[in-house]
């Protein structure tokens, strides 16, 4: 796979395109889930406040119930984004002027050890949705079946996983060309 990264720091390859088409929209998504929960808590906290002043405010009912869900949510559909981007924490100072396929060696060890992670973040999140499904989970306020945001965590987590092996086919691509693509 040697498809460049453009100026916008997009795949220019098939592959890499609709990887990265899927990843931003899955975080647009994630963006607008975070701005539903920073209105949800800004209208709870004030009907909370308020409440003291008239009976006809009240915070809103499981508030934090939602913000837990919507924070998981939202986290987990910016993940693949971070990764095709490769915008993931990377400590360069130690290897500032380490050679190229040094650095290309690593963000491939990098790219193993995370996919593989990942790898074990889906399959147990997909058992334990089951689990949580089969016994009827729900949350103590609203009643919210728990199993219902663990088919989009596993959406997230294998395109994760998907786009940590095209993050490593480029990091070894890298390395064959003595280059780094960021």
């Amino acid at each position: 796979m040697s498809d460049e990264f453009d100026n916008d720091s997009q795949p220019s390859g098939p592959i890499g395109r609709v990887l990265f088409q899927v990843s931003r929209a899955l975080a647009i998504f994630g963006g607008f889930v975070l701005c539903a929960m920073a209105i949800l808590t800004t209208i709870s906290v004030t009907g909370r406040s308020l409440a003291t002043v008239s009976s006809m405010f009240a915070p809103i009912l499981g508030d934090f119930e939602l913000i837990a869900v919507g924070t998981g949510v939202a986290v987990l559909a910016f993940l693949p984004y971070c990764q095709i981007r490769r915008d993931n924490v990377i400590v360069d100072f130690f290897l500032a002027s380490a050679p190229v396929r040094a650095k290309a060696s690593l963000d491939a060890l990098g790219s193993i050890i995370y996919g593989f992670i990942m790898v074990l973040f889906t399959w147990r999140t997909a058992v334990g949705g089951v689990d949580i499904y089969k016994a009827g989970e729900s949350t103590y306020m609203l009643s919210i079946p728990r199993w219902w945001t663990f088919p989009l965590a596993v959406f997230c987590l294998a395109l994760l996983v998907v786009v940590c092996g095209y993050t490593l086919t480029r990091n070894i691509d890298d390395y064959r060309h003595n280059r780094l693509s960021r």
